[in-house]
């Protein structure tokens, strides 16, 4: 196994592949339930910001988004589950015999049969422009920003993409992503701020990220509970973890020393705006 410079098991190859098969089988064994777990939250906040702001079909901005996990996971209400049994080669689902543009196929379908169950449209921001091309066209995202902003300035294609955002979110992709990425989308936007919800792993700091987006006028709150992520792949990578973790001054008892990786929501908000 490879790790990174935090500790993690390095799971590159499973986000540039063709199809989001090896993205699932992977991360099946690690019991991955991240976007399940931010689901409702994410649908609690859409239908805020819907009310609120009288927008009736909000945009979403997922940042790390893959091949639209999120997106399919709100737009079409299907569950982790669901998708684990579709991508997986368990004898339910697609096998290795099955092409990527078979695959692709059955996932427009599912797409055009299945009604929205709520009015969104998704862009997805990535650096695999594999996965993107496939959420996209698959039906799962609506538009798709190839771009590595923690290097580059969005152009102004990417900047027309950005504008009207309503909801930034991300599963687990700060930490890899910083508070550069995030500040160059707001700034991109002019004076409009869209709203934010961040899951965050607790092995990374969020205060800078905080700091950066209360300089553009938002104010954040952390929600107290904490949600599973995945299975650490090893006991290598967990005594990694954690030790990162001990040097950042983080408690990991009863938590990521049981054997899991776990993350806490972030909210942020233009200040002044009430939460219902």
């Amino acid at each position: 196994m490879r790790f990174d410079a935090t500790g993690k098991v390095s799971l590159d190859h499973i986000y540039t592949q063709p199809d989001p098969r090896a993205y699932f089988t992977q991360l099946s064994r690690l019991d991955y339930c991240v976007p399940q777990q931010a689901k409702p939250w994410f649908v609690k906040l859409i239908e805020e910001y819907r009310e609120s702001e009288n927008v009736a079909v909000p945009k979403v901005l997922d940042i790390g988004c893959s091949y639209g996990i999120n997106a399919a996971l709100l737009k079409y209400d299907v569950s982790m589950d669901a998708l684990y049994a579709r991508y997986c080669d368990d004898g339910t689902g697609s096998g290795p015999e099955e092409t990527s543009g078979a695959l692709l196929a059955r996932d427009r379908k599912l797409a055009r049969s299945h009604q929205p169950a709520r009015r969104t449209r998704f862009t997805g921001l990535d650096t695999s422009a594999a996965a993107l091309a496939y959420g996209l066209e698959a039906g799962f995202l609506d538009d798709a920003v190839h771009a590595d902003l923690e290097r580059d300035e969005p152009t102004e294609r990417q900047r027309a993409q950005f504008a009207g955002t309503d909801l930034v979110i991300s599963t687990g992709c700060i930490g890899y992503v910083t508070e550069r990425t995030l500040t160059r989308i707001v700034r991109s936007m002019g004076e409009h701020r869209p709203w934010m919800a961040h899951f965050v792993l607790r092995m990374f700091p969020f205060d800078p990220v905080e700091r950066a987006l209360a300089e553009l006028g938002y104010s954040t709150i952390r929600v107290d509970e904490v949600f599973k992520q995945r299975r650490f792949a090893s006991e290598q990578e967990q005594a990694l973890v954690l030790e990162t973790m001990k040097e950042a001054g983080v408690d990991a008892r009863g938590l990521e020393s049981e054997g899991w990786l776990y993350a806490q929501l972030h909210l942020s908000r233009p200040a002044g705006t009430s939460a219902t």
